[in-house]
């Protein structure tokens, strides 16, 4: 039994989100080789040539800014871990928010898209529209964050979440992801002062590494009246490994026939080792794992969404989803089953079953479930920041140190010229003496 926790024996257990996506059906009928570009779910591209063109040039200046001025703003506030830990990962968490301010003004201006939001009667209460037409979150400062990946921007969409919640949590939010993602310049260091957990997709490997970061996000800490708290985190898991592909399709399907288990029609065998771990070891820290179904409106049923919504089509042609769809649920770490990993395995590969049943309405009818216990059915929104000139935010420490480094310059300047006027002085008061 331990041995059905992988669907493919060449790749690790860790949960990590892929740079792929997309995946393939079991039983459909082949598709004519060529698709009219006018095909797409979203309708002919909302801009021509040149302007595609301008716009990825804006896109790429705007997020290249942000990113080179959050970068900046870490390393200016890295010397802060030698003097006091506690203010290095408070300053790491602005800078954070940063990121996510970034990525969000990011999606509304570039790939705007709806929201419609909705969740099973587990989380009641705890998503409520807005006066605005937004949306808020009241999930806890400390959860677990599971979702089937179904293409590579879905942690862009989860992020915001974190920013909708209150309190914010878009600050500490943590993702495991692939080691050689860290390589990537000036991102790939940031998203390593974010605490961010890089696995090489070996599990004896990556074990020691993990342990340590988890480590640290179950530490207990003391506020200055004696009482012991836990930082707020939100750890993002994708128990499928990687986002949906043909290949990592046609894998999972092989697994499940080899070993005689059911496969989902829409989603990937999840795999358990990785999560069971972090579970395991977030135990007594955490009380709940929430649970994110994500469909993208336009996806027809057999097809892959890194063929319709990739990086060109969302941000640069104006072909974006129509809508990203959320279902939500909730589970008791104190009601899934640590206590035996082939237990564990099965109450995951049967919320997997769910959330495969819960695509197929989807894939049917439009739409998840309706939210329960609510007034309205759906929540409705776009991914934006409640306040346009919240982007600011980003450029405050630089801003700052830059206005504190121009008058610093002056004042020395003028300390300067100051010292050589008292130094002319005496020497002309002696010119007559002589």
């Amino acid at each position: 039994m331990g041995d059905l926790r992988h669907p493919d024996p060449s790749e690790t257990d860790m949960p990590s989100p892929g740079l792929a996506a997309g995946f393939n059906e079991r039983e459909q009928k082949p598709e004519p080789p060529s698709r009219s570009r006018h095909a797409h779910p979203s309708g002919k591209a909302g801009h021509g040539r040149l302007t595609q063109v301008l716009r990825g040039l804006a896109f790429a200046v705007y997020f290249s800014l942000c990113c080179f001025i959050i970068a900046a703003t870490q390393f200016i506030g890295a010397p802060l871990y030698f003097a006091n830990r506690e203010w290095f990962y408070a300053y790491m968490a602005m800078t954070k928010r940063s990121f996510a301010l970034t990525t969000t003004v990011m999606t509304h201006m570039w790939g705007p898209t709806m929201m419609r939001i909705s969740g099973d009667e587990s989380v009641a209460g705890q998503i409520r529209p807005t006066k605005d037409g937004g949306v808020r979150f009241s999930f806890p400062e400390r959860m677990v964050l599971i979702a089937n990946h179904q293409i590579y921007t879905d942690w862009l969409y989860l992020w915001w979440i974190g920013y909708a919640n209150r309190p914010g949590m878009h600050g500490h939010l943590y993702i495991i992801l692939k080691e050689s993602l860290k390589y990537i310049p000036i991102i790939g260091t940031g998203m390593m002062f974010y605490g961010f957990i890089f696995m090489s997709r070996k599990m004896a490997t990556d074990q020691p590494r993990l342990a340590y970061r988890l480590n640290k996000l179950r530490q207990r800490r003391l506020d200055p009246r004696g009482k012991t708290y836990l930082d707020p985190m939100w750890l993002l898991l994708f128990p499928e490994g990687t986002n949906l592909s043909a290949n990592g399709r046609r894998k999972s399907a092989q697994w499940a026939e080899k070993n005689g288990l059911r496969d989902p029609e829409h989603l990937m065998l999840p795999r358990s080792t990785g999560i069971f771990y972090c579970l395991c070891e977030l135990k007594g820290t955490v009380d709940y794992v929430y649970d994110c179904t994500v469909a993208y409106e336009g996806i027809p049923r057999g097809k892959y969404g890194e063929e319709i919504f990739g990086l060109a089509s969302t941000y640069f042609q104006g072909r974006p989803p129509k809508s990203v769809n959320l279902y939500w649920r909730r589970f008791r770490v104190a009601d899934i089953p640590l206590d035996d990993q082939d237990k564990f395995d099965l109450w995951l590969r049967e919320q997997w079953y769910k959330k495969d049943a819960l695509m197929e309405e989807y894939l049917t009818t439009g739409r998840f479930p309706a939210m329960a216990g609510a007034e309205t059915d759906f929540i409705e929104t776009s991914v934006r920041t409640r306040y346009p000139w919240e982007i600011l935010q980003v450029f405050t420490v630089v801003g700052i140190c830059g206005l504190a480094w121009h008058n610093v310059r002056k004042l020395l300047h003028a300390a300067s010229k100051g010292l050589g006027v008292s130094i002319s002085l005496p020497v002309t008061g002696l010119l007559p003496l002589h």
